[in-house]
């Protein structure tokens, strides 16, 4: 199967070069390589210029074109003739050396897959079940990592997630893949993330990435999984394993980055529920509540006392103003 991977990109560079550095080590090389750049300086265009990467791309984007999900839209349009499956990655990812080996094979076992996301290794630490269970903890095929405090609360309120991971709950608020375990297996979801995702490139003759995201993008992997799911077969490859790094640099401030958890997080829940029953909706805001309390009560919790109280008001502001200016829906 032939394949490209795109990376979008904005304000970036180092971290960008190290990816690359690492996709130049990989044991199944990109068909081609497509940069999209939306940084509003040359710093990324001045480190790629000189670089040894092969097949590689660049695509400087103006204004109309900047923002991830409309990078990734515009990727789209300068995809090879020859390509199979399009791979998405963040620019602050560092890859195992058979990551895209791994894979791409997933295709080859999982014939009916759409979408095949990898899997970030460096975030949560599991170990394999081998203790009595516990409360604080999670469990899941076998292994067991801590349970975050905000699950651990959300249970005692009869608010914890009705679906596995990778799965959304009827009221949203779900556990994401990185609660599925480093076990090698490859799991079905409906949601797979976008800054470590694969597609079919027939997936984009139908759909393409939501323009409601705009910059940021916060949640926008979610929408188009859900979208996607409604089609066919989404797989995760544990084995297909990479390091995240979480760069701050070209992140939103905490207070707009607030509002996105609440606003895009609604509209994420209606791309699945369009029509959610009552219950579903009083545990929608309920989880809402619970956790803008959780971040607001870090600013005497934490050292990030401004960061913890910005996103907390921008929670607030965001839930309020779906009473008057809801998101349309596409």
């Amino acid at each position: 199967m032939n394949f490209s991977l795109v990376v979008c990109t904005y304000m970036r560079p180092t971290a960008l070069q190290n990816l690359l550095n690492s996709v130049n080590k990989q044991t199944l090389y990109p068909n081609e390589i497509i940069i999209v750049d939306g940084s509003l300086d040359d710093s990324t265009s001045i480190v790629l210029k000189n670089n040894t990467i092969k097949n590689l791309k660049y695509e400087l984007v103006d204004s109309d074109n900047r923002g991830l999900t409309k990078q990734r839209n515009f990727s789209l349009n300068r995809i090879g003739a020859d390509i199979d499956i399009i791979c998405f990655l963040d620019d602050d990812i560092i890859l195992e050396e058979d990551y895209f080996q791994n894979l791409i094979r997933t295709y080859k076992i999982k014939k009916d897959a759409l979408a095949v996301g990898g899997y970030i290794k460096n975030e949560v630490l599991w170990k394999k079940e081998t203790e009595p269970r516990s409360d604080n903890k999670f469990y899941f095929d076998g292994w067991m990592r801590i349970e975050p405090s905000r699950f651990m609360l959300r249970r005692k309120f009869n608010l914890e997630p009705d679906t596995p991971p990778g799965y959304l709950p009827t009221f949203a608020h779900g556990r994401s893949i990185g609660f599925l375990p480093p076990s090698g297996k490859i799991y079905q979801v409906e949601q797979i993330m976008g800054g470590v995702s694969s597609y079919k490139k027939e997936v984009f003759n139908q759909l393409s990435f939501s323009t409601y995201f705009e910059g940021y993008g916060l949640y926008e992997d979610a929408d188009f999984s859900l979208r996607l799911a409604k089609t066919g077969k989404l797989y995760v490859n544990t084995a297909a394993q990479l390091n995240h790094y979480h760069d701050k640099k070209g992140r939103p401030n905490k207070y707009k980055y607030g509002k996105m958890v609440v606003r895009n997080g609604w509209y994420v829940w209606r791309v699945k529920y369009p029509k959610p029953e009552l219950m579903a909706r009083i545990k929608w805001h309920s989880t809402v509540f619970l956790l803008t309390a959780i971040r607001l009560s870090n600013t005497l919790t934490t050292k990030q006392k401004k960061e913890a109280f910005s996103e907390g008001l921008g929670r607030v502001v965001g839930w309020f103003s779906l009473i008057i200016n809801k998101p349309k829906m596409n």
